[in-house]
């Protein structure tokens, strides 16, 4: 149940991909850096390959026997890792320049209505979530392929089932869904809730999630709704 529970996590995962490059075709005002749709249209030229490598590496990894083949597989999970961090840099660097150029027109009195401002600061924020869950999802433990195999008994996050004396959460190893609350949790809060980071570079990560999305709310949002007031 496990393994066939985190190779639909690689997909969960693609799939967040899509919707990401659907929310940015969807910003109402031209927030992106270049034409509209060329980071959308990387992004997915990006992802199709990438969806057949993740398909390819679970097949073979179920019909693997040999020392041999096991190392083939190892390394070509590696190789998609660096690709899918590649992607997610990509992803969160398009989403700070939407909300760079979301301020800079505030801030500058060329912004469009309350409204669409308000359409904008919502794609953004859910973008932040989504390129936060891929993060946390990606760096945790070496990553989604060997997370369940690891031997350490913490890794970058320290999720509440791990501190669980109990037979049933003995092997638990957190999901895809498990860092999609994590991130949601923390762009919401602006803090850890029930998931503490243990690693610097979680830590770090979850400074600037904090930070950006509360950039998003205080500054975008709220001064739309006072527009809209």
């Amino acid at each position: 149940m496990a393994l066939r529970t985190h190779a639909l996590d690689f997909w969960m995962a693609r799939g967040s991909v899509v919707v990401v490059a659907a929310l940015q075709l969807l910003l109402v005002n031209d927030f992106s850096w270049g034409p509209r749709w060329l980071a959308p249209l990387v992004e997915l030229l990006l992802l199709a390959p990438l969806s057949v490598a993740t398909a390819w590496v679970q097949t073979q990894a179920s019909q693997a026997t040999t020392e041999a083949h096991f190392h083939l597989v190892s390394r070509s999970r590696r190789l998609i890792r660096r690709a899918a961090l590649a992607l997610t840099v990509l992803i969160t660097v398009m989403n700070f320049v939407a909300l760079y150029f979301l301020v800079q027109a505030l801030l500058g009195g060329h912004a469009g209505s309350a409204q669409t401002l308000l359409i904008d600061a919502v794609n953004v924020w859910v973008t932040n979530v989504i390129a936060f869950t891929l993060w946390f999802w990606s760096i945790d433990r070496g990553g989604p392929a060997s997370r369940g195999l690891s031997s350490k008994p913490y890794g970058d996050f320290l999720f509440p089932q791990m501190s669980i004396p109990d037979e049933h959460f003995k092997d638990w190893s957190p999901g895809f869904i498990d860092y999609l609350y994590l991130s949601f949790t923390n762009a919401t809060a602006f803090s850890p809730t029930d998931t503490m980071p243990l690693s610097p570079r979680a830590k770090l990560l979850m400074i600037a999630e904090s930070g950006l999305s509360l950039l998003t709310i205080a500054l975008v949002a709220a001064r739309a709704v006072n527009i809209l007031a």
